[in-house]
């Protein structure tokens, strides 16, 4: 049996000299695949002192993100998860500590937060709790107090939750080893205790760790500590493989399907014919005999059955493919049954890939392939909303149905932030993207954003309206950095004088070999392809026609035909 992560607690809190203990403290450690995509866990927080609502604010600030981290999208990655979630609960502290007590400090608290994710931790910290690491007999903090020191020897917190609109909460990854110990503690506890203290105390206890953190907290509080006191120890019991995936461990024992023929059934579907095949997978048309509906099949090829990256890959798709619900993305069908086999099953459609209809409209109108470019857009932000990069869009890979609607039909490159945490399969030395359509900083194997998959869009756009792809020369199969200088971006008004230069500006920029130069959101990449953006208009001696040729043979036209009528006038009174 593949190891999985594993952990042990023991937390002890008291209120010491206080009437009221304003420290809140738990953790949360889920079931099942909740397991490996969020991972466990553990959060202490102290209300801050003079605070009216410190105890408020420290139960919300627990209470609230234990409950909402679970409920994030598993492919999130857990930065993002907590970062959404901190930002919530600290734009209702502030807004609700200040209307109700007309104060900065109505509602404040500290808090440090421990994500055990596969083989790593995640630490997220703001105020002056602190989280420590013991290992191999070292123990060692690895969060910073945010308190300023005064010149007269007093000290107070510069940064928590809840006083600022604006929240900055330090992050940080560690990589786990089995056995490591973590210890949290609020001020309470760590401002009166020494830290080979603190150390010896776990080490004694470390076979009982509910007793260790009673007797911290207990030694703390005999050194005559002013403060609530709490204390929380964790020790790393158990790690899964570094290599170790969910989504493939969950179909290990399933084989290939074999050559599918007109007629065969596989697990209740009928294979009416083989769509398209290639040598990583075969897409079939078939009938669901249970629902009575057409659906497509796509199974995996035999030439990769010995492939666990392969198949890891294959199954991700259908992983992604299922979290993804949009009407301008292939919808992937739930399982409503058993499987015995290895493939998934998605929506039918009726249609055209963007290719054919390229090739069938070599070209159509601006209106037109801005109108296609905004869906395809749409399509892609419900991936990114995701935390999901698509990697490989190109006209093959859209869909365009009957209604004119356009859908992304193909995951198999997709990267997934919260799988990557897991299992980075973008370390791979296979490129999946494919060449003169995927971003240059894919091809060098650099990191990529959403950037990345702009810069496709914009290609395709490109070539939609001009017929050809938008540099001199071809993506080189081996980029680097002399190569890319040598591209020359080709403006539309070579290829197409139908093109607007404002749109060709917003191209141009999308299609920047540099990702900094690009724009920052697909949404304002749309707008400037909709909308004159006063910046690609401002070139000296342009003539109308390339500003705007709408215009221009519209003015042309109205000449024309004044013209006309002057011609008619004459001939008529003459």
């Amino acid at each position: 049996m593949n190891p999985k992560l594993e952990i042990s607690i023991g937390q002890f809190s008291d209120k010491g000299i206080k009437t009221d203990n304003e420290d809140f403290y738990g953790f949360s450690k889920p079931n099942a695949s909740q397991l490996i995509y969020k991972g466990i866990a553990v959060a202490i927080s102290d209300g801050m002192s003079g605070s009216e609502g410190g105890k408020q604010a420290s139960r919300a600030c627990i209470i609230g993100f234990l409950s909402d981290y679970f409920s994030t999208p598993d492919s999130w990655s857990v930065e993002k998860s907590v970062q959404k979630i901190l930002s919530a609960t600290n734009n209702w502290l502030y807004s609700n500590g200040h209307s109700q007590y007309q104060s900065p400090k109505g509602l404040a608290a500290t808090l440090s937060i421990l994500i055990f994710k596969s083989n790593t931790a995640y630490l997220f910290h703001i105020g002056d709790s602190r989280i420590y690491r013991l290992r191999e007999n070292h123990l060692e903090q690895m969060t910073h107090d945010h308190r300023i020191s005064t010149p007269n020897g007093q000290s107070y917190l510069n940064r928590a939750m809840g006083i600022e609109p604006h929240l900055n909460v330090d992050c940080r990854k560690l990589e786990l080893q089995r056995g490591d110990l973590f210890v949290l503690t609020t001020d309470g506890v760590h401002d009166f205790i020494p830290q080979k203290t603190l150390k010896d105390l776990v080490l004694d206890n470390s076979a009982d760790l509910e007793a260790g953190a009673k007797a911290i907290v207990e030694t703390a509080a005999a050194n005559h500590s002013d403060d609530n006191l709490t204390c929380q120890i964790v020790r790393v019991d158990s790690l899964p493989l570094a290599d170790n995936a969910e989504i493939a461990q969950q179909n290990a024992n399933r084989p290939f399907p074999p050559p599918l023929e007109p007629g065969m059934i596989l697990d209740g579907y009928r294979i009416d014919e083989e769509i398209h095949a290639s040598k990583r997978t075969q897409i079939y048309k078939a009938l669901d005999t249970r629902g009575n509906r057409t659906v497509i099949l796509k199974t995996p090829s035999i030439n990769y059955q010995d492939d666990p990256v392969y198949i890891e890959r294959f199954l991700q798709e259908e992983w992604a493919g299922r979290r993804i619900d949009d009407s301008h993305v292939l919808k992937v069908l739930d399982a409503d049954r058993p499987k015995k086999w290895i493939y998934y099953v998605t929506e039918y459609l009726e249609g055209q890939s963007l290719r054919r209809w390229m090739d069938n409209h070599p070209r159509p109108d601006v209106k037109t392939a801005i109108d296609l470019a905004c869906q395809i857009s749409k399509g892609l932000r419900a991936l990114h909303r995701l935390e999901m990069l698509h990697q490989d869009l190109k006209p093959e890979n859209i869909m365009i149905d009957r209604e004119n609607r356009i859908k992304l039909i193909d995951f198999g490159s997709v990267k997934i932030a919260g799988i990557a945490e897991i299992r980075r399969l973008e370390d791979e030395d296979t490129i999946l993207g494919t060449l003169n359509y995927s971003a240059p900083e894919y091809l060098m194997g650099q990191r990529c954003d959403t950037r990345s998959d702009l810069f496709s869009l914009a290609v395709i756009i490109y070539e939609m309206l001009n017929g050809a792809l938008p540099f001199d020369r071809g993506m080189p199969e081996k980029p680097d950095r002399v190569k890319l200088a040598r591209l020359k971006y080709v403006p539309s008004i070579h290829l197409n004088a139908m093109v607007p230069v404002w749109i060709d500006g917003a191209l141009s920029k999308a299609l920047s070999i540099n990702p900094e130069r690009r724009y920052e959101d697909l949404s304002e990449f749309v707008h400037d392809l909709g909308h004159p953006n006063p910046l690609f208009l401002n070139t000296p001696n342009l003539p109308l026609i390339q500003r705007n040729p709408l215009a221009f043979w519209q003015s042309l036209a109205a000449l024309l035909a004044i013209g006309n009528l002057i011609l008619i006038y004459l001939l008529t009174h003459s």
